[in-house]
């Protein structure tokens, strides 16, 4: 999220392309003269926003764009792009623990097929590594109870494991998101990943990598 005061669109100092802060990332050198991934937009500083993508973040760590647009020897350490998924993918995991606080996810097979039959579901979140037979059961009922409303988000971009530190319970494999404010800001957040990691299986994202989160009113 932007700086309050900011603009909501900043030019990608790769391609030079005008888009919206939530479809880049922000970097700023650090006192010591390495780069700095920005991801929540807030450290001071001159920042260097490029397209969020681990393809468009390699291409500027190639060019020497951060040096050019910083006006500095900026020192970038090599795996930037890997770093970045990193962080977003822990501000993802994060906000699924979140959900978990204020007590807007439900986890285990039978639980998380009745919010989807009853409604509740407005997302659903399923271990990578689970097994396609559950996975698919789940998947075809929220396809079915979002039909003609978009589609329903389902999140792939994580293991078992890490599902289980994020909601503090061992094997989960299904999980689903309930309205609220704290599961609308983990799917902000998953969609970035997958955007980031150019993923369009695990969440719904159209052509343009963006997702349309409004049908579902998280």
């Amino acid at each position: 999220m932007p700086r309050k005061n900011e603009p909501l669109e900043r030019c990608c100092a790769l391609t030079r392309d005008v888009r919206p802060v939530s479809e880049l990332v922000r970097f700023v050198e650090a006192p010591d003269g390495g780069l700095v991934p920005d991801i929540k937009a807030k450290l001071p500083g001159r920042g260097v926003w490029v397209t969020a993508t681990a393809v468009a973040v390699a291409q500027a760590e190639r060019k020497r764009v951060f040096a050019r647009s910083l006006k500095s020897a900026v020192r970038v350490e090599p795996g930037l792009a890997e770093r970045v998924d990193g962080l977003l993918e822990q501000a993802a995991l994060s906000a699924l623990s979140l959900t978990r606080k204020a007590g807007q996810v439900v986890t285990g097979f039978a639980k998380v097929e009745a919010a989807l039959r009853s409604g509740e579901a407005v997302g659903l979140v399923q271990a990578s590594d689970g097994a396609e037979d559950g996975l698919g059961k789940l998947a075809a009922l929220a396809g079915a109870r979002f039909a003609g409303s978009g589609g329903c988000p389902i999140v792939r971009l994580f293991t078992s494991a890490q599902l289980d530190l994020a909601l503090g319970r061992s094997n989960v494999i299904h999980a689903a998101l309930l309205a609220g404010p704290a599961s609308a800001g983990f799917l902000e957040r998953a969609v970035r990943l997958a955007r980031y990691r150019s993923v369009s299986d695990g969440v719904p994202v159209d052509d343009e990598g963006s997702a349309d989160l409004e049908p579902r009113a998280v």
